[in-house]
């Protein structure tokens, strides 16, 4: 089993960032993906990032491409999502979770999920 840990997030100002942290214990991951997601007070969930785990190619949402990187430390079992630029409608509580088969944008196919962080940027 996993357990995934976020920590990093915080109160920010417009324009601001924050590098957020997702550490995962019980096994290793040798294969599969990892991926961030979002969600905002009477939204639904949001995909972020995600990135492959042994060849490290990265996916992102619309709405962060060029202002969050996602990035991965194979060694630690930890990933990392780099947020610049923030803007007041990333303020979510935002989840790491950890996929088996190598999904990336949907939700569902994601087997572990940490308890999430909340970020909160104002303006």
């Amino acid at each position: 089993q996993v357990q995934l840990v976020e920590s990093g997030g915080g109160l920010v100002q417009a324009g601001g960032s924050l590098r957020l942290s997702c550490a995962a214990s019980g096994r290793t991951f040798s294969s599969g993906s990892m991926g961030w997601f979002r969600q905002a007070p009477g939204k639904e969930r949001e995909f972020v990032a995600a990135i492959n785990w042994r060849g490290g190619s990265a996916y992102y949402g619309e709405s962060v491409k060029g202002r969050f990187t996602i990035s991965r430390d194979n060694a630690k079992n930890t990933v990392y999502l780099q947020m610049n630029s923030l803007k007041p409608e990333d303020t979510a509580v935002y989840y790491c979770a950890a996929s088996r088969s190598g999904s990336y944008y949907a939700g569902r196919g994601y087997d572990y999920w940490g308890q999430g962080t909340q970020v909160t940027v104002s303006s």
